[in-house]
C-alpha cells in the first residue's frame, strides 16, 4: 500500500506536470490555430449565459482558492487565522462556489450531449472534459461531509504539506496522505488527470490573456465615400 500510495502521490504528479507543461508548450507552437475555445453560443444561446457565468465564475473561485489554499505554507497566515478557521472559511466559500459550478457545468453538460447543433459541432474531448469537471466538482462537495467531522483544520494541513512537498521536490511528500479518505485520495488523482488532459482539450483557452491587446496600434477605420 505504502508503495501505491508512493505511485500514484509521489510520481504521478510529476508526470501530470511534466506533460500539462510540455504538452501545452508542443500544443501553443505547433497548433496555435487549434487554441480556441471554440464556443458553441451561436449555435444555441437558450440558458447559455447563466450556465455560462455560473460556470466560469464558480471553477475560478475554486481553481484559484485551490491554489492560495494549498501552496499557501502554515506561516505565512498562523498569525491570522487558526488552520481550523481557515478550514472553515475555504468549506463556506469552495461550497458555495463549487455548488455554482457543477450546476453550470451539468447545464452546460446536457447541453453539449443532447442539443443536436451543439453534439454535432463537439469533439469527444468537448465532451469528455466537461463531463470529467463536473464529476471532479461532485467530488469535491462530497469531502464536505467528512470535513465537517474534524474542523481542526488538521486534513488540510496534511492536504497542503502534500502540495508543498510536491512543489518543493520531497521525496516524502506521498506520506502526507497515508490514512487519508478515499474521497479525498479519488478528488486529487483525478485532478492531476485534468492536468494531464489540459493540454490536449480546449481549457488551453484559459491561459490566453490579450495582454497584446493593450500594446497594439490604432485600428485605421475610413469611411466609404
Amino acid at each position: 500500500m505504502s508503495y501505491l500510495n508512493t505511485l500514484l502521490f509521489g510520481i504521478y504528479p510529476y508526470i501530470a506536470l511534466v506533460v500539462l507543461l510540455l504538452g501545452t508548450w508542443a500544443r501553443y507552437d505547433q497548433g496555435q490555430f487549434t487554441w480556441r475555445a471554440q464556443s458553441s453560443q451561436m449555435l444555441r444561446k437558450k440558458n447559455m449565459v447563466i450556465a455560462s457565468v455560473l460556470f466560469h465564475v464558480g471553477i475560478l473561485v475554486i481553481l484559484f482558492g485551490h491554489l492560495v489554499g494549498l501552496l499557501t505554507p502554515h506561516w505565512a497566515y498562523e498569525w491570522l487565522i487558526t488552520a481550523g478557521q481557515k478550514q472553515v472559511m475555504a468549506i463556506v466559500v469552495g461550497g458555495i462556489a463549487g455548488v455554482m459550478t457543477l450546476i453550470g457545468g451539468g447545464m452546460l453538460a446536457y447541453r453539449r450531449l443532447t442539443d443536436p447543433r451543439v453534439k454535432a459541432s463537439s469533439t469527444f474531448a468537448d465532451n469528455m472534459i466537461i463531463v470529467v469537471l463536473v464529476i471532479q466538482v461532485a467530488l469535491g462537495l462530497l469531502t464536505i461531509p467528512p470535513t465537517l467531522g474534524h474542523l481542526d483544520g488538521g486534513n488540510m494541513l496534511r492536504l497542503a504539506s502534500w502540495a508543498q512537498g510536491i512543489f518543493t521536490f520531497q521525496g516524502d511528500a506521498a506520506d502526507n496522505l497515508l490514512g487519508m479518505g478515499w474521497i479525498y485520495k479519488i478528488h486529487i488523482l483525478l485532478g492531476l488527470t485534468i492536468f494531464v488532459l489540459f493540454p490536449f482539450t480546449r481549457l488551453v483557452h484559459m491561459l490566453s490573456v490579450p495582454l497584446e491587446y493593450f500594446g497594439r496600434r490604432y485600428q485605421v477605420v475610413r469611411k466609404r465615400a
